[in-house]
């Protein structure tokens, strides 16, 4: 019996990621369902796309918001999972979710250009000027209007 160098599972796997990264994501979603139902691992990668392809496309967001926090158990190192988190906590309507998975993704790659343009979309607040206060503490409050006035933002 001979393996080859990349089992075929794996690619097909990398075929629907493709697929859902170029939009396709019936087509991605519907493949990457199929593997899973096969018993085949799927990946962070493959976890994440299906997660928020359920999301995004079917609405399913409790289903994908499950499935992409799956994913960056799997493999806490990869990026583009915690893009697809933070795309789906956006979809969820928890923006603190979406900025903590893009914290944690910028973490592990600082220089990852589609975490940082979904950061700048989403817009990023500054940290409270007394940070053992809560944002909330009226001292808190006046003091960051105080700083945002003098940073002429």
């Amino acid at each position: 019996m001979t393996y080859s160098a990349v089992p075929r599972p794996a690619t097909e796997v990398e075929a629907a990621v493709e697929l859902c990264r170029r939009g396709q994501w019936d087509r991605g979603i519907d493949q990457l369902t199929r593997l899973a139902n096969e018993g085949v691992p799927l990946g962070a990668l493959g976890y994440s796309y299906l997660g928020y392809g359920v999301a995004h496309a079917r609405r399913q967001i409790s289903e994908g918001r499950r499935l992409c926090r799956h994913a960056v158990k799997v493999e806490f190192y990869q990026p583009e999972a915690f893009l697809n988190l933070a795309r789906t906590e956006l979809l969820a309507g928890d923006r603190r979710a979406a900025v903590e998975a893009l914290d944690r993704g910028l973490a592990i790659d600082p220089d990852d250009r589609q975490l940082l343009a979904l950061g700048q979309e989403i817009g990023r607040r500054r940290p409270p000027v007394i940070g053992f206060l809560s944002r909330d503490n009226f001292l808190n409050q006046i003091l960051g209007r105080i700083r945002h006035a003098a940073s002429g933002r």
